[in-house]
């Protein structure tokens, strides 16, 4: 393979726009690019909580969820490309079940917290919300896989925080004023 990115500063996005795949061009507020950039951020932040992370098993997964995260973002920015397998999909939902099956029921919701590797798998699993709003927003045939990836992602990510905690989950307290 050449060099993909040989020259970083270009000047095309000064007017406001970038470039898909195809050579096409849109505004940068596009819902489009809105999806695709959020997509991006959440790889950054998976990134963040890969690095905080101590369970080699956890680390493991979040860098296989970046490789996935690339292929969805470069997807979408291919105009008609599909976005992402039902492999995916099953793929996660495994880990999850996997994941799952040695946690302890829930019997309050989580406070997000309690060390850096859980606060940053929650703040993952948030920014994974908000791109699965952005995919839904695009109202796409073709990105039906990627949204229910990321719902699926997002679960991950949170029985993920669940492992990071190491049985030191902060419950929430509904009756602390009482």
């Amino acid at each position: 393979m050449g060099h993909r990115l040989s020259k970083i500063v270009t000047r095309t996005g000064d007017d406001g726009t970038t470039g898909l795949s195809d050579g096409s061009r849109l505004r940068k507020d596009d819902a489009l690019i809105e999806a695709i950039g959020t997509v991006d951020e959440l790889n950054s932040v998976v990134g963040f909580a890969e690095s905080q992370q101590t369970l080699p098993h956890l680390r493991e997964e979040l860098v296989s969820i970046q490789h996935d995260l690339f292929d969805l973002g470069g997807a979408l920015s291919l105009p008609g490309h599909t976005v992402l397998a039902e492999a995916h999909i099953e793929a996660i939902e495994q880990t999850v079940s996997a994941w799952n099956a040695n946690l302890p029921p829930l019997k309050e919701f989580i406070l997000p917290g309690g060390s850096s590797a859980v606060a940053a798998m929650h703040m993952a699993r948030t920014v994974c919300r908000r791109a699965e709003r952005r995919l839904l927003s695009l109202d796409e045939e073709r990105t039906a896989n990627g949204r229910v990836y990321l719902n699926r992602l997002s679960d991950l990510l949170f029985v993920g925080a669940r492992l990071a905690a190491e049985g030191q989950e902060r419950s929430w307290n509904p009756q602390r004023f009482s």
